[in-house]
């Protein structure tokens, strides 16, 4: 069974996507469940990616990268998430911030960080999300206060990913309180993790995507350079809700990747298991379950590469990166659970790849913005 299929995906990144699965079968699948049982960063498998090019593909070539199109980093994504969805988050996740440091930065910053991420010398992270707040960016409080010629930050990060190892971490800050512009209020900092009142504890308990790092970061007296400051003071709402429809397409690909990796897990399953004398598979119900499971996930995925479409060629599709970020998602999350059923009680022994899944499915439905704020984006977008 063959879901990750070449229908949807354009000629023009096949041999990106060939590339990819030749990749995850190599070194992500046999390296996945032994990262999740232990919940270690997957170095080595990371260090692997970078040498064959695929940390910070979005990077420019100008810069060292390989200058990936948005839909050519989709079909990357869905190839490695259907081998593992924390490696694939370590992979993907170590040029954390980038793209926007790319659009925004000055030319100095670009050289310094950007060709150091793509070689695999470095690796960055972004902090937004906080203790008490995540998808509201307007309400964030960790604050910047200028110093002469420093910035002075205070505050807290939570969720950060790469917020330990990172070598730099993209940081979103507060630096104005004007209540007639709540979206004017916050600014993007590049912030060296060796800074003096930078701190970060790793949060290892997760139920899910175990291989990919996420910490807690404190910043007290942190204290960065004038230069240092990403765009213009003021303009870091605008620029992250600039990309976050770039990023809500990549999530997509997150939940098309666990989806199509528990629907094939289970197939399998049901054609091997006996019960009463004959296989699972030929019980109706669980024919009609799988179809069911197969038809939301084949809606799903032509929705995200539809999506894809639409943000790689308008700057107005938020609707659509929110549509499809909310339905594969959310079919991850239903095709793991019908995965589960049907495996019975050997769905909740560790060792089954469908438990991992299934845990892995509850994160994407939380990140770039929880589904309940998809649906007010589509709402307001339509």
């Amino acid at each position: 069974m063959e879901l990750l299929n070449e229908l949807l995906v354009p000629e023009s990144v096949r041999t990106a996507k060939h590339e990819a699965r030749a990749f995850a079968r190599k070194y992500i699948e046999p390296n996945a469940e032994r990262h999740f049982n232990d919940g270690t960063y997957p170095t080595a498998v990371v260090d692997a990616a970078s040498d064959a090019g695929f940390v910070g593909i979005e990077i420019s070539e100008e810069y060292g990268g390989r200058g990936a199109s948005l839909l050519e980093s989709l079909a990357i994504t869905e190839e490695f998430f259907r081998a593992d969805a924390g490696i694939g988050m370590a992979i993907r996740g170590r040029s954390f911030g980038t793209n926007i440091l790319e659009r925004y930065g000055t030319d100095r910053q670009k050289r310094t960080r950007l060709p150091l991420i793509a070689s695999g010398e470095e690796f960055a992270g972004m902090a937004i999300s906080e203790p008490e707040t995540g998808s509201d960016l307007a309400g964030m409080t960790t604050a910047a206060e200028r110093d002469g010629d420093e910035w002075v930050i205070d505050g807290e990060k939570y969720w950060i990913g790469n917020g330990i190892d990172a070598d730099w971490v993209l940081v979103y800050a507060k630096t104005g309180s004007n209540p007639e512009d709540r979206h004017g209020n916050h600014s993007l900092f590049i912030v060296p993790t060796n800074t003096s009142g930078y701190t970060a504890e790793h949060i290892p308990e997760k139920i899910g995507m175990r291989a990919s790092q996420q910490a807690r970061i404190e910043f007290d007296d942190c204290r960065v350079r004038e230069e240092n400051l990403v765009g213009e003071e003021g303009e870091g709402f605008r620029m992250v809700a600039e990309f976050f429809d770039h990023g809500r397409v990549s999530t997509s690909g997150h939940g098309i990747g666990i989806a199509a990796a528990s629907l094939e897990e289970t197939w399998k399953f049901v054609e091997e298991r006996e019960e009463f004398g004959r296989s699972v598979s030929e019980f109706q119900s669980v024919r009609h379950d799988l179809a069911d499971a197969r038809t939301e996930f084949e809606s799903a995925r032509a929705l995200t590469w539809r999506a894809a479409e639409r943000v790689k060629g308008t700057k107005d599709a938020t609707d659509w990166a929110a549509m499809a970020k909310m339905k594969a998602t959310e079919t991850a999350v239903e095709c793991t659970e019908t995965g589960m059923r049907l495996h019975g009680g050997r769905g909740i022994l560790n060792e089954r790849r469908i438990s991992r899944l299934y845990r892995d499915a509850r994160l994407p439905i939380i990140y770039e913005g929880v589904n309940e704020i998809q649906r007010d984006l589509i709402y307001r977008h339509t």
